[in-house]
């Protein structure tokens, strides 16, 4: 836990310097000492009130922001836009991991915001997570085949999908996510259980389970695990 004495003992050293922190420190916090004439002096006259109250703020703040997350060492808060985005070698995809096992230090879910152009589609892939979808904007299309007792998903059941709608992937069946509006992106909040993600991708809706290839970690989770994985299917 962060004291606030803490804090402007830090500041001190900011205004004045190490020699007189420990007493600008006792000034400000210990209300049985009274200051020495020429440092309180010094403390008042070094800048105006105004510009100290200020420096005090600011510093403060940002102390504050970065002891939030002090696993990860960013701040607790952030903007999306701010994030970084890649599309990891796959056209028409912006991928933005909002809260990921990586870079944040997540156990049990990971999030993205993914951006999708028009035309642009996810490979036919199954994982050993659950997955949910929030579609922000635009439209498209889900196929989905629910046959992971089947030695290959078959072919799939196509549902469209539209701004303001959910749905969610059970483990292990093979889906693909296609933007097919050609006049506008679509762009989804996806959830994950379980991260990292273990991802094996199809060829087509006919390839056999044990032929899909294995993508783990997956590319931008590539340094969150080095031992193999397990087919949980």
């Amino acid at each position: 836990m962060v004291r606030i004495s803490d804090i402007f003992f830090v500041l001190s050293i900011l205004l004045f310097g190490t020699a007189e922190a420990s007493q600008c420190s006792s000034i400000v916090f210990l209300g049985n000492q009274r200051p020495h004439n020429d440092l309180w002096g010094r403390f008042i006259g070094k800048k105006s009130m105004i510009s100290i109250f200020m420096k005090i703020c600011n510093e403060v703040g940002n102390f504050l922001e970065f002891q939030a997350n002090p696993k990860s060492g960013l701040p607790l808060v952030r903007k999306i836009d701010e994030l970084p985005q890649d599309n990891f070698g796959r056209e028409g995809l912006s991928h933005i991991t909002v809260a990921g096992s990586l870079m944040h230090g997540m156990k049990e879910v990971e999030v993205w915001l993914q951006t999708f152009a028009p035309g642009s589609h996810t490979p036919i892939h199954r994982h050993s997570c659950e997955e949910v979808f929030v579609v922000l904007k635009g439209s498209g299309r889900l196929y989905l085949a629910s046959s992971s007792h089947e030695k290959h998903p078959g072919k799939p059941i196509e549902y469209p999908i539209f701004s303001n709608s959910t749905f969610h992937i059970p483990v292990n069946d093979a889906h693909q996510v296609w933007n097919t509006n050609e006049n506008e992106d679509l762009q989804m909040l996806v959830i994950i259980s379980r991260p990292p993600v273990k991802v094996f991708i199809y060829e087509d809706w006919h390839m056999p389970h044990t032929a899909a290839k294995l993508k783990f970690p997956y590319y931008w989770d590539e340094q969150c695990l080095r031992t193999p994985p397990k087919d949980e299917l």
